[in-house]
C-alpha cells in the first residue's frame, strides 16, 4: 500500500493502464501541463493538447473509439461538456442501440465537478444526474482515492460511454489550483480524509455499479456520493452525539444504481436521507426514493441538495450547496 492524493491516484491507475494498452490515450486542454507525469512517460502522440474546443475533440474521442482506441477525453470542468454534448447525447450514446450491437464507442470522459470555492454556477455544478437520464452513458463519482484509481482502471474496460468524475473539494491537484490567483485566503469544505489516504501498489478494477457501506447505522441511511460522503461521516458523528445512529452508503456509481444494496440497508432503516451536491428537482435524490417504493419498502425521507443556480458570493454559496449542518438537520426531523 501508498499514501497519495486522489488525482494522483487517477493518474497512477491511468498510467498503470496505458503501459499495458497501447490504444489508450488523454486528450483534452492542456493535459500535457495537468498530467506532466503521463506525458514525460507516454509522449506528446498519446497525451495530446487540444485547442479549446471540447464540440471538436469529445468528437474526435467518440470517432476514435468507434475506430478500436481507448480514448479518455478530458474536460476541465463538467459545466463546459454542455458545449459538446451533442458528441455524447446523440452520437455515442446511442451508437450500440442504432447499430444492433454493431458498433460501440468505448470512452471514458474524465471531468471535475462540484462547488465550495466560490467560482459560481457557471464552473461549480455537478450534472451526475443530467448526464445518467441518457440512456447509454454511464456515471461513476469515486469518494476516495482507492475508489478513484480502481474505478478509472474498470472504466478503463466498460464496452461504452462513461462519464468519470471527480469533484474539486476532493482533487489534491484542484485544491492547490484553486488556492492560487489571489484565492489564497478563502477556506473550503474540505473533509479530513478526503484528498489522501492509501491505495494498493498495484490497481485492481473496482465494480462499475456496486455501491459500499461507510458506515452501518440502525436508524437513518444517508446515500450519497463524492465529497458528500465525507460530509456525511462528519455529521453521523453529531447525530450520534444525540443519540441517532445513522449509516452511510457510498453509492460510488449514478449510472448504473446499485438498487440492491441501497434496498438492503433501507429495509433496516426505514429512514433516508439523500445527499446530492446535484440540483434537487427531478434527479438522484428522487430517482433513490422511486427504487424503494417500486421496491415495496415503506419509508421516512429527505433529501439534502443543491436546490437553485450556485451563487457567486462565498456566504451565499454555502446556504445553498448541502452542508453537514443541513445533513445533522436532515436526520434530526426524520427522527421527530
Amino acid at each position: 500500500m501508498k499514501y497519495i492524493g486522489f488525482s494522483e491516484a487517477i493518474d497512477d491507475a491511468l498510467g498503470q493502464a496505458m503501459a499495458a494498452d497501447p490504444r489508450i490515450l488523454l486528450l483534452g486542454e492542456d493535459v500535457q501541463g495537468m498530467h506532466g507525469s503521463l506525458f514525460a512517460r507516454f509522449g506528446r502522440h498519446r497525451v495530446r493538447n487540444t485547442p479549446i474546443s471540447e464540440a471538436a475533440f469529445l468528437g474526435a474521442a467518440v470517432t476514435a473509439s468507434m475506430a478500436g482506441l481507448r480514448p479518455v477525453a478530458e474536460i476541465m470542468l463538467v459545466d463546459f461538456i454542455a458545449v459538446a454534448v451533442d458528441a455524447l447525447l446523440n452520437h455515442a450514446a446511442k451508437l450500440e442501440t442504432f447499430s444492433g450491437g454493431r458498433w460501440s464507442a468505448p470512452l471514458v470522459v474524465r471531468t471535475t465537478c462540484g462547488g465550495g470555492y466560490g467560482d459560481g454556477g457557471q464552473h461549480e455544478q455537478s450534472l451526475w444526474g443530467w448526464l445518467a437520464h441518457i440512456p447509454g452513458l454511464s456515471v461513476v463519482v469515486p469518494s476516495t482515492p482507492a475508489d478513484a484509481g480502481g474505478l478509472m482502471l474498470a472504466c478503463l474496460d466498460w464496452g461504452s460511454p462513461i462519464i468519470f468524475m471527480e469533484h474539486k473539494l476532493i482533487s489534491s491537484v484542484w485544491l492547490e489550483f484553486l488556492g492560487s490567483g489571489g484565492r489564497s485566503s478563502l477556506t473550503y469544505d474540505v473533509p479530513r480524509d478526503g484528498a489522501r489516504g492509501p491505495v494498493p501498489t498495484t490497481w485492481e478494477p473496482v465494480t462499475i455499479g456496486k455501491a459500499i457501506v461507510r458506515r452501518k447505522g440502525s436508524d437513518v441511511t444517508i446515500a450519497t456520493l463524492g465529497v458528500g460522503v465525507h460530509r456525511a461521516l462528519e455529521a453521523t458523528t453529531q447525530l450520534d452525539n444525540q443519540g441517532i445512529s445513522a449509516g452511510v452508503l457510498d453509492l460510488r456509481t449514478v449510472s448504473p444504481l446499485d438498487k440492491e444494496t441501497l434496498c438492503d440497508e433501507l429495509r433496516h432503516t426505514g429512514r433516508l436521507v439523500v445527499v446530492d451536491e446535484d440540483y434537487e428537482g427531478f434527479g438522484l435524490s428522487g430517482e433513490l426514493a422511486a427504487i424503494a417504493l417500486e421496491a415495496g419498502i415503506e419509508i421516512e425521507y429527505a433529501r439534502v441538495c443543491t436546490q437553485m443556480t450556485i451563487p457567486y458570493a462565498r456566504d451565499l454559496e454555502d446556504e445553498v450547496l448541502p452542508n453537514v449542518i443541513r445533513i445533522v438537520e436532515a436526520g434530526r426531523k426524520l427522527m421527530g
